[in-house]
C-alpha cells in the first residue's frame, strides 16, 4: 500500500496528489512514469510523474478524471493509499542543449510535458512552452511554466483565455519566425500530437511525442501498448514513451485505443451509477482508520 500525503484539485476533474514513494523519487527522471492500482481488483493505469522530492521522498502525480480508474483515483484525499505503484517505468528523456526548443502540450499533457520543460531549460535551451485547453477552467500548471520557461502562450478552444484556437496556431507563427526551434515535443491527445507533427515536418524540425498508448504491466511483456514507428513494432512502455513524431502511425494507434471504448464507456456507466455509495464507502473507510489511530 501507497500513502497520500496531500491531494488537491487543481482544475475541473484534474487532481493533484503528492504520494509517498522515496525509492522512485530517488530514481525518477523527466519524461518517466509509474503504474499504479487504486484497489485489488482494479486495473493498471499509467500516470507520468510530474516531480519528485528527495528530501521528503514523495512523488507528484496529476490524474484528470476521465474513465471509471481515474475519476475512482480522484476521490481519494490525503490519508487514504493506493493498492500498488510501481515505477519509474520508460526510458527518461534525452535532455541536450538544441538552442530554441518548443514545448506543446494539452490538457493534462501540460503536467507531463513540465518536468521536460525545466529539465531543458536547466541545460541552457531556451524554453518556449504552448498550452492548450479546451476552456480556460482546464488550464494547468501556467504558473509552474512561467517560473522558468523564456515564453508561455495559452490557447484554449473557446477563446476563454489566451490565444484562441489549437496549439498549432502559435506553433505555426513560432515556425515562422526568423529564429526557428531546433526541437519540438508534444504531448497531450493523440490528435494533437498528430496535427503537431505534421506542422513541423516541412520544416524538418526534430520533434519527439510522447504515446499514450494503452499499458497493462509496463514492462513490455503484454504487449498491449504496442505501437508502429518508423515501419517497426515498438514497445511504448519500454522503448518509449518518446518517439520521432514524424515516424509514429498515428492511425494505427487511434485505431487500437478505439477498441475498448465500448467496455470502458460500460465501466464507467456503472461506476457512476454507484458513485455516491463508493464516495460515501471511501468516507467511512477514513472515519474507521482515524478512530483506529486515535486508539492507538
Amino acid at each position: 500500500m501507497t500513502k497520500i500525503l496531500k491531494a488537491e484539485f487543481i482544475a475541473s476533474d484534474i487532481k493533484k496528489f503528492e504520494i509517498e514513494a522515496p525509492l522512485i523519487a530517488r530514481k525518477q527522471k523527466p519524461g518517466q512514469f509509474v503504474i499504479l492500482r487504486v484497489w485489488e481488483k482494479g486495473e493498471r493505469i499509467p500516470v507520468t510523474i510530474v516531480n519528485s522530492n528527495l528530501q521528503q521522498g514523495t512523488i507528484t502525480l496529476i490524474v484528470q478524471g476521465i474513465g471509471k480508474t481515474t475519476k475512482q483515483m480522484n476521490l481519494l484525499e490525503a490519508g487514504d493509499e493506493l493498492h500498488d505503484l510501481v515505477g519509474p517505468l520508460g526510458n527518461p528523456t534525452p535532455i541536450h542543449n538544441y538552442g530554441l526548443t518548443v514545448c506543446v502540450s494539452g490538457g493534462v499533457g501540460t503536467a507531463e510535458a513540465l518536468p521536460i520543460a525545466r529539465a531543458l531549460k536547466a541545460v541552457g535551451n531556451t524554453v518556449v512552452a504552448i498550452i492548450g485547453a479546451r476552456t480556460r477552467e482546464l488550464v494547468i500548471c501556467e504558473a509552474e511554466m512561467r517560473a522558468f520557461c523564456d515564453e508561455v502562450i495559452v490557447a484554449t478552444d473557446d477563446g476563454s483565455y489566451g490565444i484562441r484556437g489549437v496549439v498549432t496556431v502559435p506553433l505555426h507563427e513560432i515556425l515562422e519566425r526568423a529564429v526557428k526551434p531546433n526541437f519540438v515535443l508534444a504531448v497531450g491527445p493523440l490528435p494533437m500530437m498528430k496535427a503537431v507533427a505534421e506542422e513541423t515536418r516541412p520544416y524538418g524540425i526534430k520533434t519527439m511525442v510522447s504515446l499514450n498508448s494503452i499499458m497493462i504491466d509496463g514492462t513490455g511483456m503484454c504487449g498491449g501498448c504496442r505501437a508502429t514507428v518508423g515501419g517497426e513494432t515498438v514497445f511504448v512502455c519500454v522503448d518509449g514513451p518518446e518517439f520521432d513524431a514524424h515516424q509514429v502511425n498515428f492511425d494505427e494507434i487511434a485505431h487500437r485505443q478505439k477498441q475498448f471504448v465500448a467496455y470502458e464507456q460500460e465501466s464507467l456507466q456503472i461506476f457512476q451509477k454507484h458513485y455516491h455509495e463508493i464516495a460515501e464507502q471511501c468516507h467511512l473507510n477514513r472515519q474507521i482508520k482515524a478512530l483506529e489511530q486515535n486508539r492507538e
